[in-house]
């Protein structure tokens, strides 16, 4: 597997050049969220928050952007999450990416971080760092009932910090990267949609959460 990951990884950085893409007004829309452009913490980046109309979770809540589909390739952004003023004891400062979105919203898939858990003196929070979910049919409560383990994982990061991301994305492969390291923190070798699926980027935010985006980069294979 290691030898997998590595030429994974080599074959993407020889093989395709990444796309700046400068986030606007015009180029994005909301899907079920808030958002603004903060001109205080820097062009370009985007504040996200959820819909508080939505009470479900692992839902199609993002900020969409326009004119964008990939199938296999890379994405690269920034985010950093805070918890919003009242937020429930259960809110983590969930936030992340969705990709391979339909045109209709109705399927994606994800990658999302809970910050709140990283640093906790509980390894089973910790072990619930990252998560991998695929909308609709299967959110994390239904992988982590069916399969424990093996859609989370631990990985260091902090609330109220920019946190870089890298998601490599191969037919039904895709691996979560975290800060420049090497290795995944988390790597899913059976995307539920499937390996034959494009679709669109967003930036996904959930309950409790205060959302920042800026610096996304996209590389197509």
């Amino acid at each position: 597997m290691k030898f997998k990951i590595l030429a994974f990884s080599l074959f993407f950085t020889s093989t395709l050049l990444a796309q700046n893409i400068e986030l606007t007004k015009e180029n994005t829309e909301s899907c079920q969220v808030g958002f603004s452009f903060e001109k205080s913490m820097g062009k370009g980046v985007v504040r996200v928050v959820k819909d508080s109309l939505v009470k479900g979770a692992d839902e199609p809540t993002y900020v969409k952007i326009k004119g964008v589909e990939l199938k296999n390739g890379v994405i690269e952004f920034e985010l950093l999450s805070r918890l919003l003023p009242g937020a429930s004891d259960s809110a983590r400062g969930f936030i992340g990416i969705a990709f391979r979105i339909a045109q209709d919203n109705k399927q994606f898939e994800s990658f999302y971080l809970r910050p709140a858990n990283a640093r906790v003196l509980n390894q089973i929070r910790r072990n619930h760092s990252t998560q991998y979910f695929s909308y609709p049919d299967y959110k994390f409560d239904r992988l982590r009932r069916e399969a424990p383990e093996k859609y989370e994982s631990y990985a260091d990061m902090e609330l109220d910090k920019w946190i870089r991301v890298k998601v490599f994305i191969q037919n039904a492969q895709a691996m979560l990267y975290l800060n420049g390291q090497l290795q995944p923190a988390l790597v899913v070798n059976d995307l539920k949609l499937g390996g034959d699926v494009a679709g669109g980027i967003g930036f996904w935010v959930e309950n409790g959460t205060e959302g920042f985006f800026r610096n996304l980069s996209v590389s197509k294979l």
